[in-house]
């Protein structure tokens, strides 16, 4: 009887695992948006503080004014407080009264990030 018993127990059990189906339903219960921000090479050796890059690409030819994400290599340069970049932008020829699409300039970089240095640079240069 036992036997009986289990042996139809099993057999339910298969026949429902193998008439069962899968269903998979995605509900998406979150909106966001996703922002990329793509920064050039040049400008990315600017916010490491890398002089020796940077004085490479100018000589390779990289601008000196040539945006990158909207601001330009003195606004990275300001705003992470690089003081010899900052000099070495301007003898390059940087602008430094440049606007971004908000009105910044590298000054409004450099107070924003608190970049006492920069400012007094910017300050001294202008």
């Amino acid at each position: 009887m036992k036997k009986t018993i289990v042996t139809t127990l099993m057999i339910l059990f298969i026949a429902s695992a193998s008439f069962a189906t899968e269903e998979t339903m995605a509900v998406d219960s979150h909106s966001y948006e996703l922002t990329t921000y793509k920064v050039n090479p040049f400008c990315m050796a600017i916010i490491k503080g890398d002089l020796e890059t940077v004085k490479k690409m100018i000589a390779l030819g990289s601008d000196v004014n040539q945006r990158s994400d909207g601001k330009t290599p003195l606004m990275y340069a300001a705003r992470y407080n690089r003081v010899d970049i900052i000099r070495l932008l301007v003898e390059e020829g940087a602008y430094l009264k440049a606007r971004d699409s908000r009105g910044n300039t590298a000054m409004k970089f450099a107070e924003l990030s608190n970049a006492k240095e920069a400012m007094a640079v910017l300050k001294e240069l202008s």
